[in-house]
């Protein structure tokens, strides 16, 4: 059979199904536009909220204390009505703090990769009082302000689509490194698991062996005592 040339039908057809395929994947990966989270918090007692973030990705975050009676939102919130805030790295490290506050934000960008953990408290009232609050929370291409872009790159729609695909297209492919990175760590972790119960199974079989030839030489010892034997 002769092999298809470069030019050939065959090859010309192959390179734009490809880039349909590809296109339409990252059309579905695209991150969905994300809705805040509303929350009740009890006083004296303690939420947290995990988000995985990667390293060098840029995270923001905005909340604020919701009225007790939804028919005012606009009404001027109780002094009991307050929350604080914490923000730490996988490690530890405090990405944000702030104590007592009805509503505030925060941004960075992550310098390690693994879960970033958001934890609210309320301080304790008696009697005891439930607040309300709203947490956006985003990350990665989400967390990029595209109007803000749009306005100051002065491009259309058009364009504006096309830079969020090109984002979201280098987010996934930054994910896929990722992810390998991960298997190629946790293959690593069984590979030294199996090695460590290999040599625990060969140590205690040696131990059980010792036990038995212990026992055999004790009452090998007792029987010739007693003259059994």
């Amino acid at each position: 059979m002769a092999a298809r040339r470069p030019g050939s039908p065959a090859s010309r057809w192959l390179r734009p199904s490809a880039l349909l395929l590809l296109v339409a994947f990252a059309l579905l990966s695209a991150p969905r536009p994300a809705r805040a989270l509303l929350f009740d918090l009890e006083s004296g007692h303690t939420k947290c909220i995990s988000d995985e973030i990667k390293i060098n990705s840029m995270a923001v975050g905005k909340y604020h204390v919701v009225g007790p009676d939804p028919n005012f939102p606009d009404a001027q919130l109780p002094e009991s009505h307050r929350i604080s805030l914490r923000v730490t790295s996988p490690y530890g490290n405090s990405m944000h703090y702030a104590e007592n506050v009805q509503s505030g934000h925060f941004a960075f960008t992550a310098t390690e990769a693994g879960d970033y953990l958001a934890c609210f408290w309320a301080p304790d009232h008696k009697p005891p009082v439930t607040v309300g609050f709203e947490f956006d929370w985003r990350s990665g291409v989400s967390a990029k302000d595209w109007p803000s872009v749009a306005k100051k790159g002065k491009v259309d729609m058009m364009e504006l689509e096309l830079k969020k695909l090109e984002e979201t297209i280098k987010n996934i492919h930054e994910e896929m490194f990722y992810l390998r990175e991960r298997e190629e760590e946790m293959q690593d972790l069984n590979r030294r698991t199996n090695s460590r119960m290999a040599w625990l199974g060969f140590l205690s079989l040696g131990i059980c062996l010792s036990v038995a030839g212990l026992q055999l030489w004790h009452l090998k010892t007792f029987f010739e005592r007693k003259k059994l034997l």
